[in-house]
Parts: C-alpha cells; sequence; structure tokens
C-alpha cells in the first residue's frame, strides 16, 4: 500500500520471492506506467518490474485476500490513510510497516499506530527494516533485512515471504528495537549530511555515526528494546546505509542544507520524503518523556525547526560539557 520508491521495491521483492502481490498507488500515471509499462518513471526510472506485478487505484481490490499487508506510506500519513482502508482488511492478514519514523503530536511509533488504528493485536502487526536503498534493492544487489515482530511464528512467515536468491532476511522478536534504529538513524543521517554539506571529512561523520547509535540505544533502553538489536541490521546496519549513501533521502536533505541552501528550498528540490526532518521533533519529545539525552537529535530539531544556523548547531555538539567516556557509549 503506497508506491513510491520503497513501497515498489518491496513489491517486486514479494513477486521475486514467490508471491502474487498487488501494489496500490493513489497516482493514476504511476498504476498506468507500472501496468503498461512494467516501470515506475517517478521513483524508480530504468527499473524493469517483473510483468506479475501489478498495480491498483482501488484499495479494496489491492487489499482482497491479502495474507500480508505492507504499508509504505509516508509515516505522518499512516494514520488517515489505514483508517480508510480497514473496512477492507482481510481479518487475519499480518500488517507490515515499512516505514521509519515516529508520529508527531502522539510520539507513538508505526506500530502502536496500526495497533491502535487497525484494532489489532500486537501479533498481528510485523516491522521490516534494515539498511535498504530502494534502487539498489530493486535492481537486484546483493541486500538484508530484518522481519520482526512479537511473534517469532508470523516473524518466520514474513521471512519466507521475502527472502529469495539476492536478498537475506534474519528474524527478531523486537519491534521497538527495529523500530527506534528504523526512525533515529534518519535524524542522524540528516546531520551527518549537513558535516558533508560543511565540508567536514570522514573523521566527522564517523563521530556522529558512532554518537548517533549511542543515542538509539540510550532510549532502546529505556523503551525496553534488546540492545543487541543496536548492533545488528536494524541498527548499525540501517544506520551506516543511510548515513554514507547519496542515494540517502535524508542524507541528501542534509547535505543540501550544509551547502547553503534554505529549508524551503531544500523542501522544493526533494522529491521524496526525507522521513527525519518531521519525526525529529517526534523522536526528540519521546526521548523527553522518557529522560534520555539525545543531543544530535536536539541539534537537528534546532536547525530544521527553530531557525538555528547549522555552524552554531555544530559548535554546540562539540562544546557540550564533557561526560566520563564508557564501553559502548
Amino acid at each position: 500500500m503506497g508506491a513510491g520508491s520503497w513501497g515498489t521495491t518491496f513489491t517486486k521483492l514479494l513477486h521475486d520471492a514467490g508471491g502474487e502481490v498487488v501494489l496500490w498507488g493513489r497516482r493514476p500515471e504511476i498504476v498506468e506506467a507500472v501496468n503498461e509499462r512494467h516501470e515506475n518513471p517517478d521513483y524508480l526510472p530504468g527499473v524493469t518490474l517483473p510483468d506479475g506485478v501489478r498495480a491498483t487505484l482501488d484499495p479494496a481490490e489491492a487489499l482482497e485476500g491479502a495474507d500480508f499487508v505492507a504499508l509504505a506510506v509516508p509515516a505522518q500519513t499512516l494514520r488517515g490513510n489505514l483508517g480508510g482502508w480497514v473496512p477492507h482488511l482481510p481479518p487475519h492478514a499480518v500488517l507490515v510497516s515499512l516505514m521509519k519514523g515516529v508520529e508527531m503530536g502522539t510520539t507513538r511509533r508505526m506500530s502502536e499506530v496500526i495497533r491502535e488504528v487497525a484494532d489489532v493485536p500486537e501479533e498481528r502487526v510485523g516491522v521490516f527494516c534494515g539498511p535498504n536503498l530502494a534502487r539498489e534493492i530493486a535492481s537486484g544487489e546483493p541486500g538484508a533485512a530484518v522481519a520482526a515482530c512479537v511473534d517469532e511464528a508470523v516473524a518466520r512467515r514474513l521471512q519466507a515471504a521475502t527472502m529469495t536468491p539476492y536478498f537475506r532476511v534474519y528474524t527478531s522478536t523486537d519491534v521497538v528495537g527495529c523500530e527506534l534504529g528504523g526512525a533515529v538513524k534518519n535524524i542522524v543521517a540528516l546531520c551527518v549530511g549537513m558535516a558533508v554539506g560543511l565540508g567536514f571529512g570522514a573523521s566527522t561523520q564517523a563521530v556522529l555515526m558512532t554518537r548517533g547509535l549511542a543515542e538509539i540505544a540510550r532510549l532502546g533502553a529505556a523503551l525496553g528494546a534488546d540492545e543487541h538489536t543496536f548492533a545488528g541490521l536494524a541498527g548499525m546496519g540501517d544506520l551506516v546505509g543511510t548515513c554514507m549513501s547519496p542515494l540517502s533521502r535524508n542524507r541528501t536533505f542534509g547535505e543540501n542544507l550544509g551547502r547553503g541552501m534554505t529549508l524551503d528550498q531544500v523542501i522544493a528540490v526533494t522529491k521524496q520524503t526525507a522521513e527525519g526532518v518531521k519525526s525529529s521533533e517526534a523522536v526528540l519529545e519521546l526521548a523527553r518523556k522518557h529522560s534520555v539525552e539525545m543531543p544530535i537529535a536536539e541539534a537537528v530539531t534546532a536547525v530544521l525547526h527553530h531557525g538555528m544556523p547549522i555552524k552554531e548547531a555544530a559548535v554546540s555538539l562539540i562544546s557540550r560539557s564533557p561526560k566520563p567516556e564508557r564501553y559502548g557509549v
């Protein structure tokens, strides 16, 4: 449900794993292109989709008889979109979040929004996460991800539905950790992008990624996540991929800011959603609720939403009061 770059890529992945899959899109020209030309020219130009992939504008048609419903809309639109789809959801379908964000206003993770809106138990909600840059996966480059659900049997079913010769899937029952890793890494990637735009090199980027991982782990610990999650694909893997690749929307967004573009100018040239931009405020609010210190999230939010100059934010990060360094921090 959602014909952007990742929704389209996940559709191809399900097909390549042997499944029968339907892609729902809201734009007639995208649906027509998928059905007639086997491509999504706006989001994955040059990538040929399998003949067996079909698209529809009708949510009821897309959802009919589905075993898995993959939700791939922008995080802040999930509540509204899913509310309209609830009457068409098959009674036993597993609802899979492909989104990496935290809801503004409620600070709920995407799985929590799904459970609330669809009124389903947590055993029917899955999360799919990892270092998945859509174009690379859609092109068949070797990749991997994590299928998470509190019910391990459901996680294994999702694993089986997405494993291909070029794409390996692991399972986890740590939904909280997987979601936090995916949401917070976008904020860190914005910060790394700003550093790149300012002309800073690998040392600075490594510092930001490492300290960003520490922030993710601190928030995860406060919310009951498994600390080992953050050393894997859903934590470090997703963080490194998003922070290092020019294909990353969040890194590119931050890089444009670092090069001197205004926020409005960057928004105007950004065709796809950079989830960290809006989620940064929600993540920071969540951290404050649990008394978790997240200086990188503080700095990014100050730049994006409170007009702090990027160079001033950089100084504020480096000049913070020193604290004892501990292993793994």
